[in-house]
C-alpha cells in the first residue's frame, strides 16, 4: 500500500504532505460537543497510527477542542516514539472555556495554546498549526506577529488556518507580506461532492496565492459512506442524526441523484462509494491532503483504498455534473455566458494534470 500513496507540497511552501491525511477527531471520546465522534484510546490509537505509517500516511491532524484536549493527548502517546517518522497539525482558537481568554487568537491566547498542545503531544515542536477560526475581536497584525514568535523559537514549522472566509485569508496573507510574517501555507476546508462551496472563492484564491487545501469532512458528514441512499432509512447507529447539523445542510434528492452515480460507478470500478468520493477529491485543483477519520480498522482500511488509482475523465465528469450547483453571485456570469467564461473560466474544471 505504501507503493501507491502520492506526495504533494502543501501550498507553496516546502513541506510535502500524503495524498491522505489522518484526522484524530475519534481519539479520546470526551467532551460535549467534539467528543461525540468517537472514544478510540490509546492502545487503538496505536494501531491506527501502525497502519497509517505502513500506507505511507504520515501527517496526523488533530485540535484542542477535540475531546477536551484529550484527543492531542492520545495521539501523543501513539507517536511516541516515531515522533520523526509523522507530521503534527493542531489548530487552536476555538472556545475551550468560559473565560474572556479562553478563545480566540490573541498573542496571550495563541501563545499559551502552543505550549499547551506541545506538552499534550509531547513534543518540542508542530509541524503545522492552524487557527481554527477567524477572530474578529483581534488585530490580524498582533495575531501573526505572535505566529512570527512561535515560529522563530522553533515551536511552530508551519502556520495555516482553518474555515476562513476569503477575504479574511487574503487579509492576512496581505498583512504577511507587508511586514515579512510567516504566510499561511494551507486552509484546512469543509469540501465534497455535496458541499462544493469551496470552489467558487476559496479555491481560485487558494490557487492564485499558493495555499494548499486540507479537506475535512470529505464524506459530507457520513452522507458518501455508502449507506445513505434514496427511499432506505438510516441504518441502525448511523451517527448522521447526531452530525449533520454540525455541516452545511444537503437537499436530500440532490444527494441521493449524487450517490446513485456513485452506485453506478462502483459496478464500474469494482471500488465502494466512499473510496470513489475520496478519490474524486484527490484530483480536484488546490487539494493537498484530504483528511480521513475512522471509528475502527476496518473503516480506516477501507479509507486507504482511495489512492492508488484514478477515474477515467468520462467517470469524472459525470460526478462533476450531478454534485453541480448554481453559482452564487457575482460567479454565475462566467458559466452562463461565453464572453466571460473565455475571460475567466471556473477553476474546479481545469485539470491541474
Amino acid at each position: 500500500m505504501e507503493d501507491s500513496m502520492e506526495y504533494r507540497r502543501l501550498g507553496a511552501s516546502g513541506l510535502t504532505v500524503p495524498a491522505l491525511s489522518f484526522g484524530a477527531g475519534t481519539f479520546g471520546g470526551s467532551g460535549p460537543l467534539f467528543g461525540a465522534w468517537g472514544s478510540t484510546d490509546v492502545t487503538e490509537a496505536r494501531r491506527m497510527v501502525d497502519i497509517c505509517l505502513d500506507a505511507g500516511i504520515t501527517l496526523f491532524d488533530t485540535a484542542d477542542v477535540y475531546s477536551d484536549g484529550a484527543s492531542e493527548e492520545v495521539l501523543g502517546a501513539a507517536v511516541k516514539g516515531r515522533r520523526d517518522r509523522v507530521l503534527l497539525s493542531t489548530k487552536a482558537g476555538l472556545p475551550t472555556g468560559d473565560g474572556p481568554n479562553e478563545a480566540g487568537t490573541s498573542r496571550a491566547r495563541l501563545i499559551r495554546a502552543v505550549d499547551s498542545a506541545l506538552t499534550r503531544l509531547g513534543t518540542d515542536h508542530l509541524d503545522l498549526f492552524q487557527l481554527h477560526a477567524f477572530d474578529a475581536g483581534t488585530p490580524v497584525e498582533e495575531t501573526l506577529q505572535a505566529l512570527d514568535r512561535l515560529t522563530s523559537a522553533g515551536k511552530l514549522r508551519y502556520v495555516g488556518v482553518s474555515n476562513f472566509a476569503g477575504w479574511q485569508l487574503m487579509k492576512s496573507l496581505a498583512v504577511a507580506d507587508r511586514y515579512g510574517y510567516p504566510r499561511y501555507v494551507a486552509h484546512q476546508v469543509y469540501y465534497s461532492l455535496v458541499g462544493r462551496d469551496y470552489e467558487w472563492d476559496l479555491m481560485p484564491l487558494a490557487k492564485d496565492q499558493g495555499v494548499g487545501a486540507l479537506v475535512w469532512s470529505p464524506l459530507g458528514w457520513g452522507r458518501l459512506t455508502g449507506r445513505v441512499r434514496r427511499g432506505q432509512p438510516l441504518p441502525e447507529g448511523s451517527r448522521l442524526h447526531d452530525t449533520a447539523s454540525f455541516g452545511p445542510p444537503v437537499d436530500d434528492e440532490h444527494l441521493y441523484d449524487i450517490v446513485d452515480v456513485l452506485d453506478d460507478l462502483a459496478l464500474e470500478t469494482g471500488k465502494t462509494v466512499p473510496q470513489i468520493a475520496l478519490n474524486w477529491l484527490l484530483h480536484r485543483p488546490t487539494v493537498a491532503s484530504v483528511i480521513v477519520g475512522a471509528r475502527d480498522e476496518r473503516q480506516l482500511r477501507e479509507n486507504l483504498g482511495a489512492v492508488g488509482w484514478r477515474l477515467s475523465e468520462e467517470q469524472e465528469k459525470r460526478l462533476d455534473a450531478v454534485s453541480t450547483r448554481t453559482a452564487p453571485y457575482p460567479h454565475f456570469p462566467y458559466h452562463r455566458q461565453a464572453a466571460f467564461a473565455r475571460v475567466n473560466p471556473p477553476l474546479a474544471s481545469v485539470s491541474e494534470g
